[in-house]
């Protein structure tokens, strides 16, 4: 940004060339050479502000380690507790329907899917504001709270009746306290790492894939032993320890650095550091939408996600159908957990070695192969051809989602990736929520899961196809900027080449009055 090196570096030239200009005891103060004040001093003071930060106080650069592990391992139990317990929900829809379905309700799956469907969407559909109250309360106090809200909900849903009352409990509390809990550990990782980002990022959306893998062999065991209503009481210890979690995401704003700019600076430099004087905030800031390749970003991922999220809900059911005389079905879950999780370290760290925005065409190709397996999925006639279509869709899985982050940062920078990143996953919300159950309506009314997975492919190929043009749009969009702050940076040079001949002249003329 020109802004951010241009006025500094004039502020920089003016401090420079004040010791030349200290007028000698008695003698009146030299125009231009002395301390910024009037209008160039508030110009100056603007600046500052308009960086959130103060003169000669660079920002905080992430201290990749440290105290960033324990928030690593706290972020990756985050993403374990809540996408586990949602990618296994599989398993807890059929317990859903062995509980509360009927022979005579046609329609029992269609209903039962949304409860699940719902849970997820709410998940992605609060990010927005989620997003907002943590630019106002910070990372830590609202993961704190939503966690302590999710597990309030979770608790609840183990003592309803009926399927209806688990859409409010399950659907919508226990998932917006697991929104308020997510959301925040994304955005803490960047404060903490930036060399180490993809692989941290990596390492963290791989705790969803541990917990995808153990999740569905526990859940069945519970299931079957003690029923729905105690297994989601045992949930419930999930949610306490991410509670206890959300306490490791320390702000770094109240770090030593901080206060020693305070001590050697000055009252002045004091004066506008981001903790005292910190710009007001749009509470939701619609212009990171006039980025033309993140806008692009936050229509190709929603394309694409009508359905990503069909097989997590339903393929526990079509296997229970298509391959009744296997054992030990919740394997194809495992599966996909296994290879997301690989996916997710894999490409996590792939994506450190791809430059910029190009880091897009790993998310275009996880969705290709997505697409591509959801359609394979009814052509499996045999069981271990289906545990190979889940092996290789768990991997791409995992590719797409460990790579969001990087992503967001490269495209509207560290400032904004809060709420792009909220943004982002709102809009994810609708074609997740509404996917699964247009699946079980099928499955209704046609009496197989096939038309179901067919379509759920096609989605994913429509939006990588859209995401091919993000670098291209970037590309030039950079292009164009590179050539406004050229010449923008032209005058600049001009304008303080003038102004310190102007101070030179004048400089020279008071000395010699003096002498």
């Amino acid at each position: 940004m020109v802004p951010s090196q241009e006025e500094p570096a004039a502020a920089r030239g003016t401090s420079e060339a004040q010791p030349l200009g200290s007028a000698p005891p008695g003698a009146a103060p030299l125009p231009g050479a002395g301390p910024l004040d009037g209008s160039e001093a508030a110009a100056a003071e603007k600046v500052e502000i308009e960086l959130g930060g103060s003169v000669g106080a660079e920002p905080l650069e992430p201290p990749e380690g440290g105290w960033g592990w324990l928030v690593m391992l706290a972020a990756m139990w985050c993403n374990g507790s809540v996408f586990g317990i949602q990618n296994a929900c599989g398993v807890l829809f059929v317990s859903m329907l062995k509980t509360f379905g009927s022979k005579d309700d046609g329609k029992m799956v269609f209903k039962t899917a949304w409860v699940s469907s719902l849970s997820m969407g709410m998940i992605f559909f609060c990010c927005p504001i989620v997003s907002v109250f943590t630019d106002i309360f910070g990372c830590r106090k609202t993961a704190v709270v939503g966690a302590a809200v999710g597990f309030v909900g979770l608790l609840s849903s183990s003592f309803v009746s009926s399927i209806e009352p688990l859409y409010l409990t399950y659907g919508i509390i226990f998932a917006c306290g697991c929104s308020f809990a997510y959301q925040p550990s994304l955005v803490i990782l960047g404060h903490y790492f930036k060399k180490r980002l993809g692989l941290v990022n990596g390492i963290v959306t791989a705790g969803s894939s541990i917990f995808t893998i153990l999740l569905p062999f526990l859940l069945r065991v519970l299931t079957d032993s003690v029923g729905l209503f105690h297994t989601l009481r045992v949930l419930c210890i999930f949610l306490f320890v991410l509670f206890l979690a959300g306490f490791t995401y320390r702000p770094l704003a109240s770090s030593a650095k901080d206060k020693d700019g305070t001590t050697k600076g000055g009252d002045r430099l004091s004066l506008f550091s981001r903790r005292k004087f910190s710009p007001p905030k749009k509470i939701f800031n619609f212009a990171i939408f006039k980025v033309t390749a993140y806008a692009v970003w936050a229509i190709g991922i929603p394309l694409a996600l009508f359905g990503y999220f069909v097989p997590y809900v339903h393929l526990m059911k079509h296997v229970n159908e298509k391959f009744q005389d296997e054992k030990n079905k919740e394997v194809v879950l495992m599966c996909i957990g296994i290879t997301s999780g690989v996916g997710r370290l894999l490409f996590g760290r792939i994506a450190d070695y791809v430059p910029g925005v190009k880091k897009i065409y790993l998310q275009v190709l996880s969705f290709l192969f997505i697409g591509l397996m959801s359609m394979m999925i009814p052509l499996c006639r045999v069981f271990g051809g289906l545990i190979a279509v889940c092996l290789i869709m768990g991997l791409f899985d995992g590719c797409f989602i460990s790579i969001m982050a990087p992503i967001a940062f490269e495209l509207v920078g560290a400032q904004d990736v809060s709420q792009a990143i909220g943004f982002l996953l709102g809009f994810m919300s609708i074609p997740m929520t509404v996917g699964p159950p247009i699946a079980g309506l099928l499955r209704d009314k046609l009496g197989s899961y096939n038309v179901a997975f067919y379509l759920a492919g096609i989605p994913p190929l429509i939006g990588g196809a859209v995401l091919c043009f993000i670098p291209w749009v970037h590309s030039k969009k950079q292009r164009e900027v590179t050539k406004t702050t050229g010449g923008e940076k032209m005058e600049k040079m001009l304008a303080n080449q003038n102004s310190l001949s102007s101070s030179s002249a004048i400089f020279k003329k008071e000395s010699d009055s003096v002498i």
